[in-house]
Order: structure tokens, then sequence, then C-alpha cells
């Protein structure tokens, strides 16, 4: 009989583009363009809370960030591209439409193992790693890599006609490019061991249309104007979505929320100050087990949760033995989570 088995959190990794665009940079840039409406001074960072975000260099693709983050992950573990047995590309943006980018990804690594993408808005890295770690659970996979590569600061938009639309694109001028990368392998099942200790997801997708960028699938296959292909907030409805599905995800994961709350670490998506903030109320949890990282480098999408998790190992928040809480909220609209002991 086979000794039951969990999914390790070996290290992540992250990827940050060292362009960096201030919310003054992007007022200026708003104005240098023509816009018919400019924001004032200041109020770009007075509503979001936010000060900068990172640009990707123009030929750098979602796959250079996976690799960038994927190549960090490997060097800090001294494992070799062939102890891969899985690559999973996890993220809002792709390099094409077809083929998966977790292909592109697995060429520019030299990988030769299975392959596939996981995409579910800024819930994909946190699916990507619900999916993993079943895998290796079930002793599918041992060792599985989950890259993403993100740049939605292509669906910003730069031009716009009045102070109600401005409002609508505002999500995103925060959004931020980013690379992130979590190894996970197996190893046994113990009371007080490390790994994934649980994942709970649950979905409200009635509130599909919320948040939208339309260009690239069958409905706006060809637009014949740019309009399509920016992110768009419709009225307040995501947040109204948000504040509803929070409170019965909760609910239905009550188990899971005690560990949540008694884990050293929190993270979860963030989109602005805020909402930071109004999601420490929500969640019942104390300021100083979370990180605010959305106020230095924006909203970076499903890269957002690796990103505070390597903040906190980086400045010792966290060490081995630890458990950490990934919750992820995105658009669609999905709330997760994960449980993880260090």
């Amino acid at each position: 009989m086979l000794s039951a088995v969990r999914a390790q959190l070996v290290t992540t990794a992250v990827h940050l583009p060292p362009a960096y665009r201030t919310m003054e940079d992007t007022r200026a840039r708003i104005a240098a363009l023509g816009s018919p409406y400019v924001p004032p001074p200041g109020l770009l960072e007075d509503l979001t809370g936010v000060r900068g975000v990172h640009e990707r260099a123009d030929r750098e693709q979602a796959s250079d960030l996976a690799v960038a983050a994927a190549a960090k992950a490997l060097a800090a573990t001294g494992l070799g591209i062939d102890d891969i047995d899985l690559v999973l590309f996890t993220s809002c943006t792709q390099d094409l439409i077809e083929p998966a980018t977790a292909h592109i990804v697995a060429a520019k690594l030299g990988a030769g193992c299975p392959v596939f993408d996981v995409k579910n808005a800024c819930n994909s890295v946190l699916n990507g790693l619900e999916v993993a770690a079943a895998f290796i659970e079930s002793g599918r996979y041992r060792t599985v890599l989950i890259t993403s590569g993100e740049a939605p600061t292509l669906t910003t938009r730069w031009t716009v006609p009045d102070h109600d639309a401005f409002l609508r694109a505002l999500p995103g001028y925060t959004l931020s490019d980013a690379g992130a990368a979590v190894l996970l392998t197996a190893v046994p099942a113990t009371d007080d061991g490390p790994g994934v200790l649980t994942t709970a997801f649950t979905a409200d997708s009635t509130a599909w249309d919320r948040c939208v960028v339309e260009a690239g699938g069958t409905m706006h296959y060809r637009p014949t104007s740019p309009e399509p292909t920016y992110v768009r907030l419709n009225d307040d409805r995501l947040r109204d979505a948000a504040i509803g599905i929070l409170p019965l995800a909760l609910e239905r994961t009550a188990v899971e929320l005690e560990l949540v709350r008694r884990s050293a670490f929190v993270a979860f998506h963030q989109i602005s100050m805020p909402q930071f903030h109004e999601t420490i109320l929500q969640l019942g949890l104390s300021a100083d087990r979370c990180l605010p990282t959305v106020a230095e480098h924006g909203n970076a999408a499903s890269a957002s949760l690796p990103l505070q998790l390597v903040t906190a190992l980086e400045s010792d928040r966290v060490e081995p033995g630890d458990t950490v809480a990934l919750i992820g909220m995105a658009s669609g609209f999905s709330v997760g989570l994960a449980v993880i002991r260090l």
C-alpha cells in the first residue's frame, strides 16, 4: 500500500520588471496622449493608495516573465529542469491564443515534461496550486513547477472621454507586470510536517460580466475599435459581487477559515489600499499578519499571492514550520484559499 504524500512548497520566486511607472507618470502619459479627460494631480494615488507599478519591456512576453521567475526558483533549490515532472502556466495573460503558453515557457526552460495552462483570472496561480497538489497527492507527478507571467498593463486605457469612463478604467491604472514561480514536490504526509494542508474554492459565475477584457475571444475576435482591449469595470458591480460572495465563501469553509486565522501570515489578492483594509475587516484579521504589497507594486494579478509570500519570507515574517494562508479573489467571480505549512 502506498504511503500518504503531501505537496510541499519547496520555494517561491518572483520577477519584477525593472521599469517602474509612478501614478504621476501615469497621469502624465494620459495627458501626453491627448486624452479628453486627464485626472487632476494626486487623484490616482488618493483613490487607489498605489504609488506605482512595474512595466515589462516592449518585446518582453508573458512567457519571459514566467521563465525569469522559474529560473530563480530552480536556482534556489539546486534542481535542474529535468527534475520537473509537470510544468503549469497559470496566468491572466498569455503569449498567444494557441498554443498553451506553458509550451513556450517549457521550450525556453528546456523542459521535456508534460505541460498545460490553468487560467482563472487572478486566481490562476492559486488554482494551479490546487491542481498541482492534487496530482502530487494522487501519485501522478512528484515535482511540479507552477509558473505565471502577468502583463496586464497591456489592458490599461490611456485616453478616456470623461470622468465616468476614467472611473470604469481605474483598475487598469493599478495593474502591474510580474513573473512568479511556485515549486511543489511530494513528501510523506505527517501531522506536523510541511505541505499544502487544504484548498477550498467557490464561485458566483453570474458575476462574470462585472470586470472584463473583451478582445481575444469569440465575442470580439477582431475588434473594430481598441475599446474591447481595455480592462473595464462595469459600475460598482464587481465590488458588490466581492462583498456578496466573500461572506458566503467563508461560511462554506468555516474549518479552513479557522486555519487561516491561526496562520502566521495571510496573503490575499490586493487591488488597492482601500480594498486591502476592507478585506482585513471582512476576514477578521489583524493588519500585522498581512503585507500591503499593492501600495508599492500595484495589482500583480495572479502573481500577487506569490509576491506577498516572497516578501514575507525575505523580511523574515515567516520561517520553516509556520503556517501561511493564501486567499484569492478573481473576476468571474471566484474565491479560493490554500493553507500551507512551510
